[in-house]
């Protein structure tokens, strides 16, 4: 069984994402564990990390996202294990998560450092775990290579095999293979692939955004796998929306009032990917059902618009269970992009 630690040099760099194409280009039965949860979920009175729960999902996984968390909490943690209990609870986790399949995936916390208190940074995953690591790097080209040149001169690689780097998210991949990519080849770290930026993968759903704002469905629960690509609060009036250029695009999502008909309808008309009512007040019936009618969620918050947005802007475009369409792109790129024989074999 083959175990291939994934960590990354900041958050949000694209971890489970490229774990999950990974494992499909693979073609083969993957196990996965998250020994540091850096994702809070609570659900039916259980925590577990959210990670977790989408790999669980999609790689039609029978443990419970539970049993691939050690824990959140550095002090917690701490007090459960010392350095000889957590190297003996990792193995359990992976051994268990291995039976049956052909390679085990772990994915280190938020950051490279993340953790190293407690023994559970990616470094230590894959000393502890006699695995090969694999660091994933994201941002602005300076911060990439400044990174990198961190990890180089630092972060110390004796005993662990060390697979290399992959660039994620870059916005223009000809330039940067061009111009910056000897930056970092000069570093003497080794590049497993630069895999370019994709606006589909940073598209929410509505129904990802009714979770996240623990939204209540009025109508339009089928639509609720529509894509998100431009928000618009709807605090003008509504000639002054409709002449907004914003408002004729396809997929925005319109964050109003309930109390506003006229711009929920003009909303509902325009084919709206979804529509957000503020303050917990709802529209007249006659608006339910024609929403309901055209496949158009409307989900109701108690907050006001403006906090309604601040919410919004701070949820991160996170890979969901039932978005086949990500997973097949993330695969794709993966292939096109990732030497992945030297990672999975």
């Amino acid at each position: 069984m083959k175990t291939v630690v994934v960590g990354s040099t900041h958050r949000s760099a694209g971890k489970t994402s490229l774990i999950v194409g990974l494992a499909k280009v693979s073609g083969r039965p993957c196990g996965y564990i998250k020994p540091l949860g850096d994702r809070l979920l609570y659900r039916k009175k259980r925590l577990w990390d959210y990670d977790a729960a989408l790999v669980t999902n999609v790689f039609g996984l029978g443990e419970s996202p539970e049993d691939m968390t050690l824990g959140f909490e550095h002090a917690k943690l701490k007090y459960m294990y010392d350095g000889h209990g957590i190297r003996e609870k990792l193995g359990e986790m992976a051994a268990g998560a291995g039976e049956g399949k052909d390679m085990v995936f772990v994915e280190a916390a938020e950051s490279l450092s993340y953790g190293a208190s407690i023994n559970l940074d990616a470094i230590s995953l894959a000393q502890h775990l006699g695995a090969r690591l694999v660091i994933v790097a994201s941002g602005t080209e300076s911060m990439i290579v400044d990174d990198l040149a961190f990890v180089k001169r630092y972060v110390e690689f004796h005993g662990i095999d060390f697979a290399g780097v992959i660039i994620n998210k870059v916005r223009n991949l000809d330039d940067y293979k061009a111009v910056h990519l000897n930056d970092v080849n000069a570093l003497g770290v080794k590049v497993l692939g630069v895999v370019p930026f994709d606006a589909e993968l940073t598209r929410l759903s509505v129904g990802h955004l009714a979770e996240r704002l623990l939204a209540k469905i009025v109508a339009g629960e089928e639509g609720l796998h529509r894509k998100v690509s431009s928000i618009m609060v709807g605090a003008m009036s509504t000639n002054a929306a409709l002449q907004n250029p914003l408002f004729k695009k396809e997929g925005k999502l319109v964050i109003t009032g309930g109390d506003r008909s006229d711009l929920i309808v003009a909303a509902i008309d325009s084919n709206s990917s979804g529509i957000i009512l503020t303050n917990n007040v709802l529209p007249s019936t006659n608006i339910i059902s024609k929403a309901s009618e055209r496949n158009i969620p409307l989900l109701l918050v108690p907050f006001d618009t403006y906090q309604t947005a601040s919410q919004i802007e701070s949820i991160d475009p996170l890979l969901v269970k039932d978005d086949a369409r990500k997973i097949e792109v993330l695969a794709q790129m993966i292939k096109e992009h990732v030497a992945s024989s030297e990672i999975i074999g």
